[in-house]
């Protein structure tokens, strides 16, 4: 079990910190803003396979930063790594997730926040889709029916039945509200212990 230093949540000025540096020149402009990044880390937390370290951060930042010093790098990658260990722990807790922007599609521009948490919720799926997805399996079906509402918030599909459920506002304002229940429900169902 991760420490309790090394699993606390980030305060307002690491989160500024972070965000100062994501927005920095040395950073790709297509790396995962603060939103992203929460959505991101809660589908490692979720994933029935982790991923590499670098593998991930290489994903969240669009490639690797121009890091100014190794103090720099470690002092970021501390942060990340924290920050995943601290929605880990609320997910391992049952502990509903504090979301970082509000369960709402309704905004007057074209991408509302929960798009962006659930597109790049959906970039940490893809590392290991094959896994989360495991055809035959028990779990397959299960799995489809509650990423339902993640995939069809995250604009990314454009299967017809998808189109259809966005189209109806009063359905994806539902299942924007479930969200933070689905999150916990999916840790559970690849991380609950056997009975």
């Amino acid at each position: 079990m991760q420490s309790t230093l090394n699993s606390a949540p980030l305060s307002d000025a690491e989160l500024d910190s972070l965000e100062t540096f994501i927005f920095s020149d040395i950073v790709s402009q297509d790396s995962l803003d603060l939103i992203g990044i929460h959505g991101f880390l809660c589908a490692l937390n979720i994933s029935p396979l982790p991923a590499a370290e670098e593998e991930w951060m290489d994903v969240l930042f669009d490639g690797k930063p121009k890091w100014e010093s190794t103090e720099q790098e470690t002092e970021i990658t501390t942060l990340l790594n924290r920050w995943k260990n601290s929605i880990g722990g609320d997910l391992y807790n049952d502990r509903e997730l504090e979301m970082p922007c509000d369960l709402t599609l309704v905004t007057k521009n074209e991408e509302s926040e929960l798009e962006i948490w659930a597109q790049a919720f959906m970039e940490g799926v893809f590392i290991n889709e094959d896994e989360w997805f495991s055809e035959g399996t028990d779990k397959e079906e299960v799995v489809a029916e509650l990423m339902l509402p993640i995939m069809v918030i995250s604009n990314l599909f454009d299967e017809k039945e998808f189109i259809e459920i966005r189209n109806n506002r009063t359905v994806t304002e539902q299942m924007a509200n479930e969200i933070p229940d689905i999150l916990i429900d999916l840790f559970l169902l690849y991380h609950a212990p056997e009975k």
